[in-house]
């Protein structure tokens, strides 16, 4: 970052993105460490999901839920009879996650607490390690996240039952419109609230507060500067995830159009490499996002009175 910049403070989290970028391509081992722990912690819980649904598909076959007698001719009969085939897996599939979720969440929060851990030491040599801290950091991200979708599911039961009915008529239109603003709202609630669960490790190890809880304390009232900052990073790594989202989806429908030409294996290598880049480009971009929130910490908060933040090159 410019000298004259980081004394002034007048620094913006979207200017500086190319820099970053170019950092951790040369720094590959960064990105290696947020692919292994997320792989690590991801694969198991993909697998042992695969497996469930297996045992469930084949004590409770499609044929018995009525998904084979699908209507795909009307879309009014077809998406009631949807609702009736998750009717009927419901009860086996909840019966699934109870052990699976929690299962899922320890592994996911170990794994996360202990390989940010590893990162942001690797990314910033001299931090201490604090296992148990970070672990707790994790937890309690994971905890906002499973509210937000509890509630984003709760609400779209709603515009379910609001609009679909056996006895009048469907409104797949007011469906479409509910499900996409209440979609959209639980986002932007989101977005306005992890910020701080996502800064919160960083300032346990570059400010040393005394316990995680106090972490999160200190995200909270660190000025509308600094603040600023990192709402403006989150938002712009936030579009690159949906940018990554949108490139996915369009690579792996590219050899529809040749589907006569080419069998089914190679639309599923098509689609399953699409996936691939878009895991392995969503962790780079997110090791990105934690070096600006380093930067600017070293910016607003690592310097003493009257000195200039010295960055990491």
């Amino acid at each position: 970052m410019d000298r004259a910049q980081t004394q002034s403070g007048h620094v913006h989290g979207a200017q500086f993105a190319v820099e970053h970028l170019v950092e951790i391509f040369r720094r590959p081992s960064l990105t290696g460490l947020e692919i292994l722990w997320r792989w690590i912690a991801g694969v198991p819980v993909l697998a042992l999901g695969w497996l469930a649904c297996r045992h469930i598909l084949a004590v409770h076959p499609l044929s018995d839920s009525g998904f084979n007698a699908l209507d795909t001719a009307n879309p009014w009969v077809a998406i009631v009879q949807l609702s009736d085939v998750w009717t009927y897996y419901a009860p086996h599939v909840f019966t699934a996650l109870y052990w699976l979720v929690p299962a899922g969440a320890a592994l996911w929060v170990v794994a996360s607490g202990l390989g940010r851990n590893a990162l942001l030491r690797r990314m910033e040599p001299g931090l201490p390690w604090l296992p148990l801290k970070m672990v707790g950091l994790q937890a309690a991200w994971l905890l906002l996240l499973a509210l937000t979708l509890t509630g984003w599911f709760r609400e779209m039961r709603w515009a379910v039952s609001t609009h679909i009915s056996l006895a009048g008529e469907i409104d797949l239109a007011g469906l479409a419109k509910s499900s996409i603003w209440i979609t959209l709202g639980f986002l932007a609630l989101f977005a306005l609230v992890s910020w701080i669960y996502s800064v919160a490790p960083i300032l346990l190890l570059l400010d040393r507060p005394r316990s995680a809880l106090s972490a999160l304390a200190l995200a909270c009232r660190l000025g509308w500067r600094f603040t600023g900052r990192l709402i403006e990073i989150n938002v712009v790594m936030g579009i690159v995830k949906l940018a990554l989202i949108v490139l996915a989806l369009v690579c792996s429908a590219a050899p529809l159009p040749f589907s006569d030409a080419v069998d089914a294996t190679a639309v599923y290598l098509a689609a399953a490499a699409a996936m691939l880049v878009f895991l392995v480009a969503d962790d780079y971009f997110q090791v990105v996002r934690l070096k600006a929130m380093v930067d600017f910490w070293k910016v607003y908060r690592g310097r003493r009175a009257g000195e200039p933040a010295q960055l990491a090159s």
